[in-house]
């Protein structure tokens, strides 16, 4: 193959496979192989070269992923039915599903990958397999789970997904933390008890501009309640489950959750940031101040995701109100609003900066000068107007002044 086409990248050369770059294409071209033992329940420990096709699709994982076409006859071959299951919606193993597991545990979760991207149905004897071998995970490292995981969250039916999951064992084993939400009954405000509450959420997740902010607004839905179990109590007068910096705790779990799975620091940023601010509860009385203050709390970039995030956790909670549904929309009109008058919304959006302030009070990097921008924020963000460099300098002046003047108290106490 390296020799025929000019440009090829040899992605797996040890066991004879290159990609090759023909007129904007990649093709993938391999041999035809076969695999030995799999003692480690991952990878094959010995992989020999076939000299048939049906050699090569004896070690397919499903019948929908072990057929071949042979282009020179214009054949099919299809050894184990695959057509007709394709045709049936059904994920099958091919021959005898526990051996197909015990040869590589990821193939648990590619089983429901497929179920619910595709909305097919997992054969019986294929999904009993699942339950009796799910142990088969502790073999996997927790980066190829997670692109299985992934797959299921950005798919149009995670719900699902996560339930095949949990009745075949195999949440316990890789998300223990969401298993305990089950059966954990709520306020009179939810429909549902916290598990299904969460995966009402996640179903509702809209998609965002793009598939890797679809998958962290995903995966807040999945954490934004998750330690509702852990910090539950009830209020003896009124007997109701009240949940007290769920939102917080929550962030916490996240983290430990996406560290296991081996998330970037990024994702898992982005994701702590939406759990933490889910709990917001906007009201028609929030002055302009009030809502640029939230601006600045969330961010910019931020904002979209956590709106929708609202959204879907109120339509999870199986009882909707009109007078929230409104709600959204209506602060989203006034964020626009604030973004179109260009009012400042960070430190970086002041008409003065800090080397500013070094320079006309003589003052040295500390501290002390982001204070003073912080300070000049807060009057801003209360009067926009106020946003012009000569007010900043007076208003900044007279809080140096006024810093002096306590400096001097505490030293004289």
């Amino acid at each position: 193959m390296q020799k025929i086409f000019k440009h090829t990248i040899p992605t797996g050369i040890k066991h004879g496979t290159v990609l090759v770059i023909l007129n904007g294409m990649h093709v993938e071209v391999t041999t035809f192989r076969s695999d030995g033992d799999y003692s480690d329940g991952r990878r094959p420990d010995s992989v020999q070269y076939a000299k048939t096709i049906e050699e090569d699709l004896l070690r397919r994982d499903f019948t929908i992923n072990a057929m071949a076409y042979d282009i020179l006859s214009d054949n099919l071959i299809d050894l184990f039915d695959g057509k007709n299951d394709l045709k049936n919606k059904i994920v099958r193993a091919v021959r005898n599903p526990i051996e197909r597991f015990n040869e590589d545990g990821l193939r648990l979760m590619r089983a429901i990958r497929f179920a619910t991207k595709l909305e097919f149905e997992i054969e019986p004897e294929t999904f009993a397999a699942l339950k009796d071998r799910n142990s088969m995970l502790s073999h996997v490292a927790y980066e190829r789970i997670r692109e299985e995981f992934n797959g299921i969250l950005l798919s149009d039916n995670p719900f699902r997904g996560m339930e095949i999951m949990r009745v075949t064992g195999i949440l316990d084993l890789i998300l223990p933390e969401l298993v305990v939400c089950y059966g954990v009954e709520q306020n009179k405000y939810h429909k549902y008890d916290v598990y299904y509450h969460i995966l009402h959420t996640l179903q509702a997740v809209e998609k965002i501009d793009s598939k890797e902010q679809t998958l962290i607004l995903k995966l807040s839905a999945l954490f934004h309640d998750i330690a509702k179990p852990i910090v539950q109590k009830n209020v003896t007068k009124k007997e109701e489950p009240v949940y007290y910096n769920h939102e917080v705790v929550g962030a916490g779990v996240a983290r430990r959750v996406m560290k296991r799975f081996k998330y970037s620091n990024n994702e898992i940023d982005s994701v702590l940031l939406l759990v933490k601010q889910h709990m917001f509860y906007y009201q028609d009385e929030w002055t302009d101040g009030a809502v640029r203050r939230f601006m600045r709390s969330v961010g910019l970039e931020n904002i979209k995701p956590l709106l929708k995030l609202r959204e879907a956790d109120r339509i999870g909670s199986g009882k909707r109100k009109d007078k929230e549904s409104r709600a959204i929309p209506k602060l989203m009109n006034r964020i626009e609003k604030q973004i179109e008058a260009e009012n400042a919304i960070t430190v970086k959006d002041l008409h003065i900066n800090g080397s500013d302030l070094m320079t006309q009070f003589e003052l040295r990097p500390s501290r002390f000068v982001g204070e003073l921008l912080n300070y000049l924020l807060e009057l801003i963000l209360d009067d926009p107007s106020l946003n012009e460099y000569d007010m900043l300098l007076n208003m900044s002046k007279q809080y140096i002044e006024e810093s002096k003047k306590n400096t001097e108290v505490c030293s004289d106490k």
